[in-house]
Order: structure tokens, then sequence, then C-alpha cells
């Protein structure tokens, strides 16, 4: 197998963690987007201790991009390679994650009848919370937590993009990822171009990873615990216009498109009351709208 990561101005030691957590035998390619360059050097430092094959960029050509990119040179490396696992810079799987999640994939395939892209527990590292599982229920968008001792596959509407282990056949069936979205709502929009070509997209409640979702997460009750990524503004950009990009996809979901519209109207919301940069996060979301309303070249 082949695992990709992406890394841009990394914690040299959580990139470490994940390196030494992998799988021996997997081919490990690290794909960098142009970090300072004393990080690159402690980067290329991590590659050398733990077997990966580094590829460098001298600017940061978007997370699409480079997770495309690395796994194209893994196919120049090892075209044998049946299975493609996905990973940002900040995820640590369990020991043995990754060997469990190739083991279970056959009995997925085989339940499915079709091919499929699998992905793990997400447990937020700061608040020790889970992310959950996107569902669609009617017109409901929602999220479900099955207990992390079940077996059972979860048929899901979406999947983190970090963790997503998927054979190479079915990457390459689709074009890869869309480079055009740079960073936020890849996953989504590959997780929907996923369904709707008619492959199988699954969760694995009893294999977990942990993983940092945004700059840092913010613990909130809402009928529960609830994970809050906090973002840059420079990141609320991205995720404005990629959502306001994604509304115009016929195979995007009536309800997603909802649910994604009423989050963030409650985001630009809730940091104009609570983020001391409000000017900014406001002056990057609204250029996000702006641009993603725009027609795409």
């Amino acid at each position: 197998m082949v695992t990709v990561t992406v890394t841009y101005n990394p914690d040299p030691e959580i990139l470490g963690r994940q390196q030494q957590l992998l799988p021996p035998i997997a081919l490990k390619i690290l794909v960098d987007n142009g970090s300072l360059p004393e990080l690159r050097e402690r980067i290329a430092g991590v590659a050398a201790v733990h077997g990966a094959v580094l590829v460098q960029n001298d600017v940061n050509v978007g997370l699409a991009a480079a997770l495309n990119q690395g796994a194209r040179h893994a196919r120049t490396l090892l075209p044998s390679s049946r299975f493609l696992l996905l990973l940002d810079q900040d995820s640590e799987p369990d020991d043995g994650a990754v060997e469990r999640l190739v083991a279970r994939y056959a009995e997925i395939e085989a339940m499915a009848g079709v091919a499929c892209c699998i992905g793990p527990r997400l447990i937020d590292v700061q608040t020790n919370l889970e992310h959950g599982f996107h569902q669609m229920r009617g017109w409901l968008w929602t999220r479900c937590y099955p207990a992390s001792t079940s077996r059972e596959p979860l048929a899901v509407a979406n999947l983190n993009g970090s963790g997503s282990l998927m054979p190479f056949s079915l990457f390459e069936a689709l074009g890869g990822l869309e480079e055009k979205l740079f960073i936020d709502h890849v996953d989504t929009e590959w997780a929907f171009r996923v369904r709707a070509a008619g492959y199988g997209l699954y969760a694995i409640p009893d294999v977990s990873f942990r993983h940092r979702m945004g700059e840092r997460s913010l613990r909130f009750w809402l009928f529960g615990w609830r994970v809050w990524p906090n973002r840059s503004p420079q990141r609320h950009y991205y995720l404005f216009r990629n959502t306001m990009r994604l509304m115009g996809r016929t195979y995007v979901p009536r309800v997603w498109k909802s649910w994604a519209l009423l989050k963030s109207a409650l985001t630009l919301l809730a940091h104009l009351v609570f983020d001391p940069a409000r000017a900014a996060q406001l002056r990057n979301m609204l250029a996000g709208v702006r641009d993603g309303l725009r027609r795409e070249n």
C-alpha cells in the first residue's frame, strides 16, 4: 500500500509520530507544500528516519494538488500497489489502525458489491471528543456517534479526507481530488463524487485516528458536547468560497446545501460576536462568498 501525507509548516514531532505509526511495509510519500526553510530541513529529517520518499514543492500548491501529486509519484515508484491512504500532517493513527483498515476492506467491498472509500473514527486531540460521522436522513444532515467497539461498517454521506483508504483504481477512475478547491471542502466534494459515481463510502467505527481540525478546536455543549474548529480568516476564505462553489454542483445533495448555508451563517455570526479578529474574518468570509459565486474557469 501507499500513504501520502501533505505538509505545510508542520509540527515535526507530530509528523514523526504519524510516520512511525504507519505500516513498515507501506511506501510512504511526504509532499511538502513550500514550508519554511528551517522546517523543510526537519521534514527531510523525518522522512530519512522513517524511510519516506520526500517530494518538495517550492510553493503551496494546495492540499488537493499535493495529494494528487503524491499519488502520481507513488504510481511511478510502485505501480503494483493496490491501496492508497490519504493523510493530513496532524493525524496520528492508533497503533495498528492502518493495518486494521486494510484488513477490513475486503469484507466491506464484498458487502457493498462495489469498490469503496473507507475511513476511521476521528478523535479531536484538544478536546478528546469524537468528530462523528455524517449521514443524510430524509431532509436532515446529521452526525452519528456509533460505539467505538462496533465492527459494523457505517454507510456515510461524507468522510474526512485524512485517514481515507481506497483502491488506487477508484482514485484514478474519478480523476483524483479537485485541485481548484485548494484546501477546504476537498474531502466533501470527493465524498459526494464517490457516491454519485456509485462507489461505496463507509466509516469503520472500531478503528481510530487522533486528529486536529483547524488551527485549534473549541468544545461546546449543544444537546451533547461538540467540537467546533476555530479557523483563521484565510481558511475561512476558502471554506466560504468552496461552499458557494459546491452549491452549483448537481451531484451535491440538496440537504447538504441547506445545512451548509445555515452553518456558514452561524459561523459568520459567531465570529462577529466572539472573535477579536472579527473585521478580518468578515472581510475574508465575504470575499469567499463573492469569489465562489463567480463563474468557474
